[in-house]
């Protein structure tokens, strides 16, 4: 668990670890050997260099503020179809609805769901499987997401349905939409209003690049700033690399300008950083490095 100041604190729900990639596959073209100076911060929890795998968790983060529960996004799900990945297909009895109730929560307590993205492992359990019918997981939340990053999957699935993005707006977005439970924000927009914490905020902030319409949760406590950011930071190799982006990417140049941004913020001032796929620590706080190759960071795990 994470203390961010009185009344607020930070857990992580695990649906899938370790999810491994192999290395050309995150980083097409880039050579592993170039993260040789970050070794014995790297391996082997997040980068395998013999195996030549990166190394994921793929997990919910838990955000506690006052009473209110909110629920950064929701991974990969059960009984989902899946077939371009053996480790997502079709998966069942995975323990994650039980990882919950051993942080004190049942399904009905959450009351914000927050999707940084709607990319396949992070929008799973928002539904599961009833009666044959997907139906919200998460029955009492209101599912928030982006307004560019629903309006980018409303067309793509128009333009080709069930095919982009393994398929997944059919069964863990549509579902909650119909159910009237979806809610676009705004960038900017405080999801504190009425939660009635003194001095604490919780906005939403644009983080472009890895989908046109990502988007990160900036929480403010007193004198305490931490920034879930989803998959602006896919792995700690980037913060040896920076200017790598991933295969995933919607726009390589502009993730890697957003990344460079939040890097730089979170130096400056102090921030701490709580990556979506962040592997043996809660968050980081992150400090420069020289290097031959332009700027670099080290991370301080949290």
């Amino acid at each position: 668990m994470l203390h961010l100041g009185p009344g607020v604190t930070l857990e992580r729900a695990l649906d899938l670890s370790p999810f491994t990639l192999p290395f050309d596959l995150l980083f097409p073209g880039r050579d592993i050997a170039d993260l040789d100076g970050a070794r014995d911060w790297l391996a082997p929890l997040h980068v395998d260099f013999a195996a030549q795998t990166i190394l994921l968790d793929v997990q919910s983060h838990v955000l506690r503020i006052g009473d209110k529960v909110i629920l950064i996004d929701t991974c990969v799900g059960e009984h989902k179809h899946r077939p371009r990945r053996a480790d997502w297909h079709n998966r069942a009895a995975t323990g994650y609805l039980d990882r919950l109730a051993a942080l004190g929560l049942r399904a009905e307590d959450v009351d914000v769901v927050f999707c940084t993205h709607l990319h396949t492992d992070h929008v799973g359990w928002n539904t599961r499987l009833e009666n044959g019918r997907w139906v919200p997981t998460f029955p009492r939340a209101r599912y928030l997401v982006g307004e560019a990053e629903l309006a980018h999957w409303l067309a793509e699935e128009a333009r080709a349905p069930g095919e982009a993005n393994h398929g997944c707006f059919a069964d863990s977005v549509q579902p909650v939409l119909d159910a009237g439970l979806m809610e676009t924000v705004a960038d900017g927009a405080d999801l504190c209003c009425g939660m009635a914490l003194e001095a604490t905020t919780l906005t939403v902030t644009p983080t472009p690049g890895h989908t046109p319409g990502h988007r990160a949760l900036t929480l403010r406590r007193r004198d305490v700033t931490a920034l879930l950011c989803g998959d602006a930071i896919h792995t700690p190799a980037q913060l040896y690399r920076p200017d790598w982006y991933s295969r995933f990417c919607s726009d390589g140049p502009l993730a890697v300008a957003t990344r460079r941004a939040l890097l730089q913020e979170a130096t400056e001032h102090g921030h701490i950083l709580v990556p979506g796929h962040l592997r043996g620590a809660m968050g980081m706080r992150v400090h420069p490095l020289e290097a031959p190759h332009g700027d670099v960071w080290k991370p301080e795990w949290l």
